[in-house]
């Protein structure tokens, strides 16, 4: 099926899976598309199905589409609306999630994807059967220094009139002990962070390291270390749960955090070819 061009709409695609995956809605409540769109559909095409929606040309053309990418607000509820509806095409079938903002002009380009790429994707697709993308994050938490106990007559050092703390002193006692808690929870979540692939080297089909999450970025407190993804079988995925969150059991410091399952995004980079532009 082609988009009409005369309704100003091009194809917005989301994902890739079988042909035989279940019309839309997948799920109830599912988005149908990002902000304007209409009509979350599957074009299927030799056994493939890609998953679209069309979306005002205006919107989703080039100048239009290198507005939204810029502007955090509506990138933002873009990316809310896009992994909706892959994690709802991910809930009913195998999936092979694509680029936020993969556009052609109509339905008829993105059927000649899925006959060109037609090996490649039938290969991932076997590859990702029965799989979910886990994250991993490491998290450095320094414990803050314990404050002494008020000084008394029992605790005071012999001369204690001579060698008695100052404020500047006590103030440098802590800042060392602060450092020193800082450098040891650092080691600590490094040395966890490089058991990790060892660890779960039985329960994961393939691991992806991202860029660690900056200060601030965190949902939750601590400098994050380790950032990863993990392809886990599903039948797996509560003895990888266990087997990651041992590793940091008893270390003083460190946090580890296993987020997900999620569609397998990590994992299907290489059938990308999303880019700013209508092809």
């Amino acid at each position: 099926m082609t988009t009409d061009r005369k309704a100003g709409t091009v194809s917005y695609l989301y994902a890739v899976c079988r042909a035989n995956a279940p019309d839309p809605p997948f799920v109830p409540d599912a988005p149908p598309a990002p902000a304007g769109g209409t009509g979350l559909r599957l074009v299927r095409h030799n056994g493939l199905a890609a998953v679209v929606a069309s979306v005002p040309a205006e919107e989703f053309g080039a100048e239009g589409l290198e507005a939204r990418l810029n502007d955090l607000e509506r990138l933002e509820a873009l990316a809310r609306a896009h992994n909706a509806v892959v994690d709802a095409v991910h809930s009913r079938a195998t999936v092979l999630p694509m680029r936020l903002a993969t556009v052609y002009l109509d339905d008829a380009r993105v059927a000649g994807v899925l006959r060109s790429d037609a090996d490649r994707f039938r290969r991932l697709l076997d590859w990702l059967d029965g799989h979910e993308e886990l994250g991993v994050k490491v998290y450095a938490t320094p414990v803050p220094p314990q404050r002494p106990a008020a000084a008394g007559a029992a605790s005071q050092p012999p001369h204690a009139g001579a060698g008695a703390d100052t404020p500047g002193r006590a103030y440098l006692r802590r800042r060392q002990a602060q450092r020193r808690g800082h450098r040891e929870a650092y080691r600590a979540a490094g040395e966890v962070a490089a058991l990790l692939p060892q660890t779960v080297s039985g329960l994961a089909r393939a691991r992806a390291a991202h860029r660690p999450q900056q200060a601030g970025l965190a949902p939750r407190p601590g400098e994050n270390i380790a950032n990863e993804a993990y392809l886990v079988a599903r039948s797996d995925r509560a003895a990888f749960r266990a087997a990651v969150s041992s590793l940091a059991q008893g270390v003083p410091g460190v946090r580890v955090e296993v987020t997900g399952p999620w569609a397998p995004y990590s994992f299907t980079t290489d059938v990308d070819r999303g880019e700013a532009e209508v092809r």
